[in-house]
């Protein structure tokens, strides 16, 4: 498979300098050039072609928000954001996400150079999984067909069986997933039943993520509080640096907030979510995995079907990389396969039955 060829767009030539050498080290990646700005970016792109770029979110000359619409209207291609750790920086990332960015790094507030460096595996990464992205997106389909995945051999404890008046709705999502849960989130009524999230995102970022998310969706979308009461018509998300937990409270469920280490190097992570909603709500719960880098999720995932709960992945087509929802439906975690747009309608359907 031919190498990876990127373009390095940010004002500092500094930060130029330093992601060209950290991409450079990885023999699938060639960095075909750099730009400072991008009226230059854009001269770059007609003649070096490259198949990812990487973009500073606050550019001068134009801004990159105006750029970014513009190259995904007339000649869309993978772009990874390099943002800074600020509030600003995290509203301009999610805007930038919005107009089709296919994911992002942090550049570290201080000691930039040793920063950047103790990030060369995270950015190598996130740029060959760009390169694989689908930067189109897909065109909703008249009616989505649904596929059914066998069930795994391994049944539930029959101790998980147990049922309350509520049910509880878990969805996972890593790259690609700050527009998809917007998606669905978009999509669920006032009433719906109480959602938990769990979304791969810097700290600094999940406040300004989550009062995204609560403008476009009816319910109310918060950051959780530790040993608050899961309440319908809520979602939750967790605070940065913290893995979300569901524990029981009689016949009712609260959030725990857990600092503890990295679990398949995220904090938070899918799977300590799915696990906790697998053991504690158990076919009650209705789980999703949308698209995301990695495989995350889809161990947590096939526990909540071994626990009796309803589990459906986004499908490829719609995927922006098709890492965690593909993991979990090999592992056969999955009992159904379905495009974005038909995900909240079917989860809620899930949630009736």
């Amino acid at each position: 498979m031919s190498r990876c060829r990127v373009l390095v767009v940010d004002d500092s030539a500094v930060v130029r300098q330093l992601l060209t050498e950290i991409l450079d080290q990885d023999p699938d990646i060639e960095v075909v050039g750099s730009a400072a700005d991008p009226l230059l970016a854009r001269e770059k792109i007609k003649r070096l072609n490259p198949d990812v770029l990487t973009l500073d979110v606050e550019m001068p000359r134009m801004d990159g928000l105006a750029f970014l619409e513009h190259l995904m209207r007339l000649r869309p291609m993978p772009v990874v954001m390099v943002s800074s750790l600020t509030e600003r920086g995290a509203d301009i990332t999610l805007q930038a996400l919005a107009l089709g960015a296919v994911d992002f790094v942090t550049k570290p507030k201080l000691d930039l150079a040793n920063g950047l460096t103790e990030y060369a595996e995270e950015i190598t990464t996130k740029v060959k999984a760009a390169a694989r992205a689908r930067v189109r997106p897909a065109a909703a389909a008249a009616a989505p067909q649904i596929v059914r995945a066998e069930a795994p051999r391994i049944v539930a404890p029959v101790a998980t069986r147990y049922r309350t008046t509520d049910r509880l709705i878990a969805i996972g999502a890593s790259a690609g997933g700050t527009e998809a849960i917007r998606v669905v989130l978009e999509q669920m009524p006032a009433d719906a039943p109480a959602i938990v999230l769990t979304q791969h995102i810097p700290a600094s970022f999940s406040r300004p993520f989550t009062e995204r998310l609560n403008k476009h969706s009816a319910m109310l979308v918060r950051e959780a509080r530790d040993d608050e009461m899961i309440l319908p018509g809520h979602a939750y998300l967790p605070p940065g640096d913290h893995h979300l937990r569901v524990v029981r409270d009689g016949a009712r469920w609260r959030c725990k907030l857990d600092p503890g280490p990295p679990v398949n190097r995220h904090r938070p992570a899918v799977d300590v979510l799915f696990r906790s909603v697998a053991q504690n709500a158990g076919s009650n719960a209705v789980a999703a995995i949308l698209t995301g880098m990695g495989d995350d999720g889809a161990r947590g995932l096939l526990e909540l079907r071994q626990a009796g709960a309803a589990t459906l992945v986004q499908d490829e087509a719609t995927s922006v990389v098709w890492g965690m929802p593909g993991a979990a439906a090999r592992l056969g975690a999955a009992q159904e396969i379905l495009p974005l747009d038909a995900i909240a309608a079917r989860l809620l359907a899930l949630a009736r039955e």
